[in-house]
This record gives C-alpha cells, structure tokens and sequence, in this order.
C-alpha cells in the first residue's frame, strides 16, 4: 500500500530518529558514560562526565555501575555507551587475551593498537594511576604468621577460606592464573562474591583472603594488608578512558576536555577519593565536584 505524503514524511522522521539512535554519537549531541559495577569506576565516570559538562556544554547521560569488564565492553562496542574508564591490563588479558606484556608501556602501546583497528575505539592519556589486584588478608593474621607475599599463602591457604569477586574467579588473569602461579589450593573453592562485599566479609573473619582493588580505601580502614606479587603475576593496569572513534570525530572538544585530567591522579589521590565514598559515604558527585574544583579549575 502506497503511503500518502505526510505519513511519508513521518517514517522519514522516525527512521531518522532511529539511525541516528543506532549511529551513536556521531549522529547526536548527547553523550552516554559509562561504568563498571564498583565504586572507583563510578567516581572515575563522574569525574569524566562531569568535565565533558562544564569544558563543552554537552548533555551527559550517565550509566553507572552498569556491570563488569565484559558488560561495558559489549555495551560500548554496540554504541550503547559512547566512553567508559577501562584498565589496560584488563583489556590485554581479558578482553584481547594475550598474557601478561613485559612493560606497562607495551601493555599500554599494545591495547591502543587493537581496540583501535578491532572496533575503532580510543584510548584517551591515562589518570596517572595503577589499580592492580590487592590479595589481601587481615592485618593481625599477616602479623602471626609472617604473611608478606603472596607465596607466603602457600603456608596458610589448606586451612582458610577464599572470598573473590565474580569476575576474578573467571579471568585469566585472576584466580586460575593466580593459583597456578603460585600453586594455591585453599581448604575449599573460594566463595564468590559482590567484590564490594569482600572487604568486610574479610575484617569481619567471614573469609581469610581476598582480592581487592590497590587503589581502595577500605583497605586502611579496614586494617587490611595487601601483599606483595613477588611473582609478578598480574600485568599493569593504568586507568584510562576508552571512548568511540566517532564521538572524537565529531566532537573533538572531547578529547580536549579530557586530556586535562591526563596524570592527575597517582594512586594515594585515587584511594583518597575512594574512601571518601565507601568510608565516609561521600555522595560521588560531590566527591567528583569538589576533585574537579581542586585539581582541574
């Protein structure tokens, strides 16, 4: 059946609505942020969104805690999400699969070169800091029995209990590669968990290890002990923002936007704004505000 000209002129409308939905930014003057499901991944995507607001003006949606490192992946290779802050260990291992690269710059160099020609997205300057896996145990345990390494576990770990967070337990680079390296075998299978949840599932003696984040600030205020990775296990993983070729095409002022955060954060910095909100339960936008107005006026 023939469509009469206005109903022709509205399909034209909606079909222009839909590809430019479906074309993601390059086709909208709206941005969607994303983010992973903890709370430094939140704060990161804050601080991103609120910088594109007040550098650019544009409209920012914001998707936070939207889920894991796969989750954010898929949304933002299907033009769901337009940039999110991803860690490049995390993209050379679980995402591009390769092992653990000999030097941070090459791990760095490496993700760039593939998420580029792989799926035309962009890794932004890094915020300065590495937020590797912290295997951490309770501070008066890592005392009475000498715990200072992770090889150290191996004179513990028959009698305890093992807490990691979902996607730990499935990585490459997280428990399977993590007992193997170092030949851990724990009096049972590790429990799994919300990563949030382990911290205090941990000081409260409900677990005896766990794998946290370096950069977090429930570590000291838990009395938790990170220890060290005297096998060098896991990769370096620089925080960054990964963003679509086409949202930096057609809106450079991004990236300019962005490159002004480029260092500012060193680890210390990082585990300050995480304590914020997860210990002194700091709104994140305000966390975000108030970070920006300091560091990036």
């Amino acid at each position: 059946m023939a469509l009469g000209g206005r109903a022709v002129g509205r399909s034209v409308a909606l079909a222009s609505v839909l590809l430019g939905t479906m074309g993601g930014c390059a086709h909208r003057d709206r941005i969607v942020v994303g983010a992973k499901n903890f709370t430094e991944s939140d704060l990161l995507a804050e601080i991103v969104a609120q910088q594109i607001e007040r550098r650019t003006g544009l409209h920012v949606d914001r998707k936070l805690h939207l889920g894991g490192t796969f989750v954010c992946h898929q949304a933002i290779t299907a033009g769901d999400i337009d940039l999110y802050v991803e860690y490049t260990g995390t993209a050379y291992t679980a995402v591009l699969h390769h092992t653990a690269g000999p030097s941070a710059d090459s791990v760095a160099r490496a993700v760039a070169a593939e998420y580029r020609e792989r799926w035309s997205l962009v890794w932004l300057p890094g915020f300065g800091f590495n937020n590797t896996f912290a295997v951490a145990v309770r501070q008066q345990d890592a005392e009475r029995f000498g715990l200072n390494a992770i090889s150290d576990l191996t004179k513990v770990a028959a009698h305890w209990h093992a807490g990691f967070g979902y996607e730990f337990l499935s990585r490459a680079d997280g428990y399977p590669g993590l007992a193997a390296a170092y030949g851990l075998k724990f009096a049972r299978p590790p429990t799994a968990m919300d990563l949030g949840l382990t911290y205090r599932a941990l000081a409260d003696g409900k677990i005896d290890v766990i794998a946290g984040n370096s950069t977090d600030g429930q570590l000291e205020a838990l009395h938790l002990v990170a220890l060290e990775d005297d096998r060098h296990f896991f990769p370096p993983y620089q925080a960054a923002v990964v963003a679509r070729s086409a949202l930096l095409e057609h809106h450079p002022e991004v990236a300019r936007a962005l490159g002004e955060l480029a260092g500012k954060i060193d680890d210390a910095e990082m585990r300050r704004l995480n304590a914020a909100a997860d210990v002194e339960h700091r709104d994140i936008a305000s966390v975000a505000r108030d970070w920006l107005a300091r560091r990036v006026p």
